[in-house]
């Protein structure tokens, strides 16, 4: 009988070297903002497609879910889905580095998990053109949430308390309709720098919207 994908022990090949660091630093940000969270690494054909959680959603429609996307060429088909934690790939990366090891070939770790965002999947068609927005505008929107959430939530407030007070800063909106949490997820993944300029275009379908910048996406719903 054929295992399913999730629980092959894979190896990923990549086109080069560079994309490989490139996932390896997109993990080092992801774990920053999340020590304990998950990367859900979705390989189909040469590219892939690794996913990471920003802000879980509140219900059971994933209502507030923040996604960050950024996807690598590999070499090679590939097929594969998974959901690992972001400590075992970084573990993986830092034993590069010890053997000195600057090869393209990476091996999935065997441990997964099944955090609920995991089961959380945006469309993969029908996206329609919104607008756009400015870089410094997320990381603006960013930085002002950060500082209220901190001034909001002092360490007597109980977990409900803190939870709303998350929920309400990050759900406000921008320019058309963007959540205040994709400007979390463009500070924390790094995909744009505070003066840079640079015009995020915006996509929706049904009840998801897509902000991409030329470093990866963020995926709201």
């Amino acid at each position: 009988m054929t295992p399913p994908l999730e629980d092959r022990h894979d190896t990923l090949t990549f086109a080069d070297v560079e994309s490989l660091v490139d996932l390896s630093t997109y993990v080092g940000r992801a774990r920053a903002h999340d020590a304990d969270g998950a990367v859900r690494l979705q390989a189909v054909g040469r590219v892939l497609a690794a996913w990471v959680c920003i802000l879980p959603g509140r219900d059971l429609l994933g209502s507030g879910t923040v996604l960050g996307l950024r996807t690598m060429p590999l070499e090679g088909e590939h097929r594969l889905d998974t959901t690992v934690p972001l400590a075992a790939l970084a573990d993986r990366f830092a034993r590069r580095g010890t053997t000195g090891d600057t090869g393209t070939l990476l091996p999935v770790p065997p441990t997964t998990v099944s955090p609920p965002w995991g089961g959380v999947t945006p469309p993969r068609g029908g996206w329609e053109p919104v607008g756009e927005i400015g870089s410094d505008a997320l990381l603006a929107a960013a930085r002002e949430g950060i500082a209220e959430v901190a001034q909001g939530a002092p360490a007597t407030a109980g977990a409900p308390a803190v939870a709303a007070l998350r929920a309400r800063v990050w759900g406000r909106t921008l320019e058309h309709g963007v959540p205040a949490g994709a400007g979390l997820a463009v500070l924390a993944l790094g995909f744009a720098r505070e003066g840079s300029g640079l015009t995020a275009t915006v996509h929706r379908s049904g009840s998801w919207t897509r902000v991409s910048l030329p470093a990866g996406h963020v995926v709201c719903r």
